[in-house]
């Protein structure tokens, strides 16, 4: 059974907000491409966390009408959907609602060697870093695990963000780019991926390979604990200009999130998500894997970040996770790459719900229980 926290409740097609308002072709692709990832497992394998979504086989007819699906049929795509699937609102105990919030890929220019502008480096994975799975030692500790080092036989905690700004990684990993601006590489820690300009033009991109086993912690929320910004006002543009106007303290600043991100670099399109698939914009979302399955459909009713949009109501796919994404009603909405994608996804911290979208067959077996 789901975590207690965790409840479903079966609707109708017909109450689902804003269900007939969405260009379903759209997320169409995105969907596509988390069926053939399903449809590559084992038939048996349940899908998210205690099989909250049945196991591979129960969406197999789905996913195979998904891939057989009009690219340009809207109305086609809605009647399949209905047919073959059923609404069920996430509960968290008594709530049904939570906060959405928006992430995006950066752009950065950076060099493969140091020099000049180029002076931050993205690193890769350390030689000394380990990783520990406690339920390998004790299997009532499931899936939960350490990132630390040894230090005299003794495993501790790894570096926090402020000693390896300071130096405490040099020798043991190996910067694969130097980055021109560090709160670009800052943001690009938290985001977990991006795009990568290099001086002769060209792009590659890099994408997450591991972290230094630290929490997130949001600098913009301590700046407005420690009354240096205003209530509401932590953008990334103001966060900018706070540093360029207090540079003797930007160090102390970024090593308030003590989580470090270390990358690899992706050959090919991106960027991509946690399993693997390339995200894509408005119809990719990341989902705390303890409650919801990756690669599952849902419907998202929340508020748009640009007010004069009004509700932001479509179908999305699971397909991402990230350290700040945790609860049974959470989730962070890829907006695409660059600038334009950074100033909605800024803004956005919206108060909404979502519902999974089950095959039929076993939305009447958990009617049934």
């Amino acid at each position: 059974m789901p975590p207690p926290a965790f409840g479903l409740q079966q609707i109708s097609f017909d109450t689902l907000p804003g269900w007939r308002g969405d260009d379903l072709t759209a997320a169409l692709p995105a969907w596509q491409a988390s069926c053939r990832r399903l449809l590559a497992m084992p038939s048996e394998r349940p899908v998210g966390p205690q099989g909250v979504a049945g196991t591979v086989a129960a969406w197999t007819d789905v996913c195979q009408a998904i891939l057989a699906a009009a690219p340009t049929d809207g109305e086609a795509l809605r009647a399949l959907i209905e047919a073959r699937l059923v609404p069920h609102l996430v509960h968290a105990g008594t709530e049904t609602t939570g906060i959405f919030t928006g992430y995006f890929e950066p752009e950065l220019r950076a060099a493969r060697t140091p020099g000049g502008t180029y002076t931050v480096p993205l690193y890769a994975v350390p030689d000394d870093r380990v990783t520990v799975d406690l339920g390998d030692f004790d299997p009532s500790l499931g899936r939960r695990s350490l990132v630390g080092r040894l230090d005299a036989g003794k495993l501790v905690p790894y570096h926090p963000r402020g000693a390896i700004d300071a130096g405490a990684i040099e020798g043991v990993a190996n910067a694969i780019f130097w980055v021109e601006d560090a709160l670009d590489a800052f943001i690009l820690h938290i985001q977990g991926s991006g795009q990568v300009i290099l001086p002769d033009g060209s792009t590659t991109r890099v994408g997450f390979a591991g972290h230094n086993g630290y929490g997130y912690t949001s600098v913009g929320s301590w700046l407005m604990d420690q009354g240096e910004l205003a209530p509401g006002t932590a953008s990334f543009d103001n966060i900018r200009h706070w540093l360029e106007e207090n540079p003797d303290r930007a160090a102390d600043l970024l090593a308030v999130n003590q989580r470090y991100i270390f990358f690899r670099e992706v050959i090919g399109d991106g960027p991509l998500g946690a399993g693997g698939l390339v995200l894509t914009p408005g119809r990719s979302l990341a989902i705390d894997p303890a409650f919801l399955p990756l690669d599952i459909p849902l419907w998202l009713d929340t508020e748009h970040p640009l007010p004069a949009r009004g509700r932001l109501q479509r179908l999305m796919l699971a397909q991402d996770t990230g350290g700040a994404i945790t609860g049974a009603i959470r989730g962070d909405f890829y907006w695409g790459t660059g600038r334009d994608a950074l100033a909605v996804a800024g803004r956005m911290k919206s108060e909404g719900s979502y519902y999974l979208l089950l095959p039929r067959a076993l939305a009447t077996r958990l009617a049934a229980r």
